[in-house]
């Protein structure tokens, strides 16, 4: 039985697969062939943070699988009552399938996965976000092909997204720039990655990247350093300026929500370059992938 916590927890073999059949999912979507290889599965989604984009595409998908899901929250669970997450992993891990969790810190969904008697998917923590990567790097090899040897160019904060992706570099060969105030870099320790080149110039990071990807400047949990952020971000919108400095023909991708005005431009996100709604809906598809994998293995 196999989890996916991090992003690292899959080897480039494994990935190369799942794009592999993120591919033949989406073709048979598309063409309105019906594929329902998980007939009877139950996925349960834990919501401790909202969500607009996971909680749609984990429950369209495994419906689409043939499948159904729960959708619990901490309001109307004992979670919101303070039951120790080791004996809901037992309980709910012997009623479903799989498990989908969307929370707080790292530590609670690895609490939960060691308790599981299924597999447990990371549907974003504070520290990793896989499924995003997943679908981003799946739909940049849709428009251009393979990332290996690429340069992708983050600029914003050290955020689940950020470290997601160094830990993509690290597995697919790219290099990923980060750009960053001071004040918001990624943690000392990795640091250390070859893959990885800090800036404090936001310009200078997206010199020659073939990608370009930010997030919003404010995420979950961190709502009480709005204005804060506002301020020390206030020249880090990825605009076309900025854009001019990637490659021209460099993708822009964003895992939404979106800010127009603040960490990108409504010509970028909404102009040729950008690809942000291929990626929204590649969720779908990569996640429809993820499940199939999770619980029936390498299918021919």
């Amino acid at each position: 039985m196999k989890h996916y916590l991090q992003f690292k927890d899959f080897t480039l073999d494994e990935y190369e697969y799942l794009f592999a059949r993120t591919k033949w999912i989406k073709t048979q979507f598309k063409q309105y062939v019906t594929y329902q290889p998980l007939t009877d599965r139950m996925l349960a989604m834990v919501f401790e943070k909202q969500s607009t984009r996971t909680r749609v595409s984990f429950e369209a998908g495994i419906f689409q699988l043939g499948g159904s899901s729960i959708n619990l929250t901490t309001s109307e669970t004992q979670l919101g009552r303070g039951e120790p997450i080791e004996d809901v992993a037992k309980v709910i891990s012997r009623m479903v399938d799989l498990v989908m969790i969307r929370t707080f810190d790292q530590t609670i969904i690895e609490k939960f996965a060691a308790n599981s008697r299924v597999p447990v998917i990371n549907g974003l923590t504070n520290e990793y976000h896989p499924c995003q990567i997943l679908a981003d790097i799946y739909t940049y090899y849709e428009h251009r092909g393979p990332i290996k040897g690429k340069t992708v160019a983050w600029i914003g904060d050290a955020s689940n997204m950020s470290r997601t992706w160094l830990q993509a570099a690290e597995i697919f060969d790219f290099t990923l720039h980060f750009a960053s105030p001071k004040g918001y870099e990624l943690e000392p320790a990795l640091l250390l990655s070859k893959h990885l080149k800090c800036f404090t110039d936001p310009r200078e990071a997206a010199k020659g990247a073939d990608l370009v990807n930010t997030d919003v400047w404010t995420s979950m949990g961190f709502e009480t350093e709005t204005a804060k952020r506002k301020k020390d971000f206030a020249s880090y919108i990825v605009d076309g300026t900025l854009m001019a400095q990637a490659k021209k023909d460099a993708l822009f991708m964003h895992c939404l929500p979106a800010h127009r005005g603040e960490e990108v431009s409504a010509e970028v996100i909404d102009g040729a370059q950008s690809v942000v709604w291929d990626e929204a809906e590649n969720r779908l598809h990569a996640q429809k992938a993820l499940m199939e994998y999770l619980l029936l293995g390498r299918v021919k």
